[in-house]
């Protein structure tokens, strides 16, 4: 099944490059990650718990990194077994763009899937994929923009009214990292 989408982040580039980089980062926006560990460099260990319609499985696996052009866009690349359940692969190529506010990242998703989670159907594994894809870059946007983002007139009232010449907190991840 293939996809794809754009989402307008509210960070900049060099930001948004530098969460699509980090373990932490991608833990905690794979839906059911239980651990992610490595480096861009020597790619990524994962393992995640998902159920698909009846199926229940944890799935160990890698995800690599290439065709890097650094701030400008990458292909993940990830294979994971979840034994007697099958297999899960997929690849997303991200590009990212400056925009007005922000970066806009653009990504094309290609998955497939074999063993028991194959005979459950295509609808219901291509629905199971988009969703599993939205959810990502959902979480992925909601991590790196942090949580401030998300009632922007309330928050830009609030951080001029408290925030008399100083400059507003930044609460996504990379704030999180620094503190």
């Amino acid at each position: 099944m293939q996809m794809n989408d754009q989402r307008d982040i509210k960070a900049p580039r060099s930001e948004v490059w530098a969460a699509l980089l980090s373990a932490d980062v991608l833990k905690d926006c794979v839906p059911g990650a239980q651990e992610v560990t490595g480096s861009p460099e020597d790619g990524f260990e994962a393992t995640v718990v998902q159920k698909v319609g009846p199926v229940k499985a944890t799935f160990k696996g890698q995800v690599t990194l290439t065709d890097m052009v650094e701030g400008e866009s990458l292909t993940l690349s990830g294979e994971g077994k979840g034994g007697a359940a099958g297999f899960a692969k997929g690849e997303a190529k991200v590009r990212l763009e400056d925009i007005a506010d922000g970066t806009r990242l653009i990504y094309d998703v290609e998955a497939k899937v074999g063993g028991k989670l194959a005979q459950l159907g295509s609808r219901l594994i291509d629905g199971f994929a988009k969703k599993m894809a939205d959810q990502f870059f959902e979480n992925f946007q909601n991590t790196v923009e942090g949580p401030d983002v998300e009632n922007t007139e309330e928050s830009a009232e609030a951080d001029q009214a408290g925030a008399a010449g100083e400059e507003s907190e930044k609460k996504g991840w990379l704030a999180r990292l620094k503190g």
